[in-house]
């Protein structure tokens, strides 16, 4: 597969939140508006990245040379913990308000089953370092996208009439159920 089908399958097709309903917290939690998205979604394209290239050839060069397979979710999990306290200690630096505005989905991001889904997905596929990369970014940027996608159906919904009963949360729920089945639209497109 080329790396273009690798980026776009991991984009759109196999969007790991509309499609695969992975990291929902993050989706409801930081799509209240489009600068809080940007800077979670930057947040996850970093760590994604960062993880992908840390436990990559950590896996095949140490782990499965040794045959300790089976430490692999310990090992990635506390390499995730690891680069998410590097950006929590450069964001509370550097942009202290997008810092407080993310408040505790930012220490989540160690928990984010999307970013330990991209390092398990990586090996289970067979992609080697440059695909793992591709696929790493392509996964974050869907993440993004999906962000990006729900803070703008937000700001929509906040100056449309919605009836009482859908006030708050379900209307959020039928709004992502809808982006979900959007997206279903482009099963097929990579073969």
């Amino acid at each position: 597969m080329t790396l273009f089908k690798i980026f776009i399958s991991a984009f759109l097709i196999d969007n790991v939140i509309l499609m695969r309903f992975l990291a929902l917290c993050p989706f409801i939690g930081m799509s209240s508006d489009e600068d809080k998205s940007v800077g979670m979604g930057l947040a996850v394209i970093f760590v994604t990245l960062l993880a992908t290239s840390a436990t990559w050839p950590l896996y095949h060069f140490v782990l499965k040379p040794l045959g300790l397979e089976f430490l692999q979710i310990l090992v990635f999990i506390l390499i995730i913990a690891a680069l998410v306290q590097l950006v929590e200690f450069y964001l509370k630096k550097s942009a202290p308000a997008l810092y407080a505005s993310m408040g505790i989905y930012l220490a989540l991001i160690t928990t984010n089953c999307a970013i330990l889904a991209v390092t398990f997905d990586n090996i289970s596929k067979g992609y080697n370092f440059a695909e793992s990369l591709v696929y790493a970014f392509g996964v974050a940027s869907g993440f993004m996208l999906s962000l990006l996608l729900l803070a703008g159906v937000r700001n929509r919904i906040k100056t449309s009439p919605i009836p009482a009963f859908l006030k708050g949360t379900p209307i959020l729920f039928v709004a992502a159920s809808l982006l979900s089945m959007a997206f279903m639209g482009f099963s097929g497109l990579v073969k």
